[in-house]
C-alpha cells in the first residue's frame, strides 16, 4: 500500500479577475503539485470581503470566474478539492476559537500588516478583518489538517503566525493539529505593461485569459527600451517591458531573435510586439476556450463548486468535532 499523501492547502482571494502574475506566482505551482499532494484549493471569499465589503455582490461573480479559471488551466476537481471558503462555516467556528487564544502582540508585529498600514487606510480597508487575517488563515489551514502550504518569501510571516497559533492551541487543549510547513515557491517579479510591478491598482495588468484583440492592444502599449528613439537605433531587450514578457511567453528561439534583432536594430519594436502578442495568444488559447465553455455551462460549474465545498465541509466537521471534544466546549454546535 502506498503511503498517504500529505495534504496541501492554498487559496486565492476573489477581488479581481486573475492576471498573468497570479498564474506565474501561484497557479502554475498548484498545477505541478496536484499529483504530489492531496490538494485543497479554496476561493477565500471571507478574506476578500476585508477589501470589497462595500460591493459584496461583485464577489459572487468573481468566485465563479475564479473556479472556471482554475479548471480551465488544469486544476482537476477529481484530483483536488476545489471549494469556496464561506460554504464551510466550520472555518469561522475554528477562527473564533483561535482568536480567543491569539495574543494581540502576535498580530501587531506582523510585517505585512505594518507595511501596508497607510495603503489600507487610504482605501478604507484598515479594519479588524484585515488585522485578524492571519488568524483566519490559520483556521483555513487547520480545519482541513493541512500539512503543507505553498508560499512565496513575502508570505512566510503569515504562515509562521499560523504555526504559532496552532502550536498554542495544541498546547492548551492537547490536540494534534498539524503545524503547517512551507513549500517554497518561486514568485517571479512580474512587471506590468508600463514597467512598474503588475497591479490592478496601477491598471497595468494583462488578464490571464484575454481575447486576442485585447492582448494585441495591451502589447502595443508596452514600454520599449527608451534608447530606441528611431527605427535604426539599437536597443537592449533587458530594459524593455516587451523583452521581459518574451522571457515568460516565448521560446528560446524567439528570445534569441529578440536579442539579436533589438541589439542590432535588425527588427523594429512593432515587429517584436507582434511576435509577443502571437505567443501570448497561443499560450492562452486552449484555457480561454475551456473557460468560456465552463461559464456557458453554469450547472457544471455549480456542481464543481458544490461537490468540492461539500467534501471540504465534511472534513471540516470532523476536525471541529475533534477539537470540541478535546476542549470540552460545545458552543456553536449545529443541529
Amino acid at each position: 500500500m502506498s503511503p498517504k499523501k500529505l495534504r496541501l492547502m492554498s487559496g486565492m482571494r476573489p477581488t479581481a479577475p486573475l492576471q498573468i502574475g497570479n498564474y506565474f506566482g501561484a497557479l502554475k505551482n498548484w498545477l505541478a503539485m496536484q499529483d504530489q499532494y492531496e490538494c485543497y484549493f479554496s476561493v477565500v471569499d471571507w478574506h476578500a470581503m476585508t477589501d470589497t465589503y462595500k460591493e459584496p455582490s461583485k464577489v459572487n461573480d468573481l468566485v465563479r470566474e475564479l473556479v472556471a479559471e482554475w479548471v480551465a488551466w488544469g486544476i482537476d476537481p477529481e484530483k483536488s478539492t476545489v471549494f469556496v471558503q464561506s460554504k464551510v462555516p466550520e472555518i469561522l467556528d475554528l477562527f473564533m476559537m483561535f482568536s480567543a487564544i491569539t495574543p494581540m502582540g502576535w498580530l501587531e508585529r506582523v510585517t505585512t500588516w505594518k507595511d501596508a498600514e497607510e495603503e489600507l487606510k487610504a482605501k478604507d480597508a484598515y479594519n479588524l478583518g484585515r488585522f485578524a487575517y492571519p488568524v483566519l488563515q490559520a483556521a483555513d489551514i487547520a480545519i482541513h489538517r493541512g500539512n503543507k502550504v505553498p508560499v512565496g518569501q513575502d508570505q512566510i510571516p503569515h504562515l509562521e503566525l499560523s504555526r504559532e497559533v496552532i502550536r498554542r492551541f495544541n498546547h492548551l487543549y492537547g490536540t494534534d493539529l498539524p503545524e503547517p510547513e512551507q513549500v517554497m515557491t518561486e514568485t517571479p517579479y512580474i512587471i506590468g505593461i508600463d514597467g512598474r510591478k503588475m497591479s490592478k491598482s496601477y491598471g497595468n495588468v494583462v488578464p490571464l485569459t484575454a481575447e486576442p484583440g485585447e492582448v494585441e492592444a495591451l502589447t502595443k502599449k508596452m514600454m520599449t527600451d527608451p534608447a530606441r528613439v528611431r527605427r535604426n537605433d539599437p536597443g537592449n531587450p533587458e530594459k524593455s517591458t516587451v523583452g521581459q514578457f518574451h522571457k515568460l511567453f516565448s521560446s528560446a528561439e524567439d528570445n534569441a531573435w529578440v536579442h539579436q534583432g533589438c541589439t542590432t536594430a535588425g527588427i523594429g519594436c512593432g515587429d517584436c510586439k507582434a511576435r509577443l502578442a502571437a505567443n501570448i495568444n497561443k499560450f492562452m488559447a486552449e484555457p480561454l476556450a475551456r473557460k468560456k465553455e465552463l461559464l456557458k455551462d453554469p450547472k457544471r460549474l455549480d456542481s464543481i463548486i458544490e461537490e468540492g465545498s461539500a467534501k471540504a465541509r465534511r472534513e471540516a466537521q470532523k476536525t471541529l468535532d475533534y477539537v470540541r471534544g478535546r476542549m470540552k466546549f460545545h458552543g456553536g454546535m449545529r443541529v
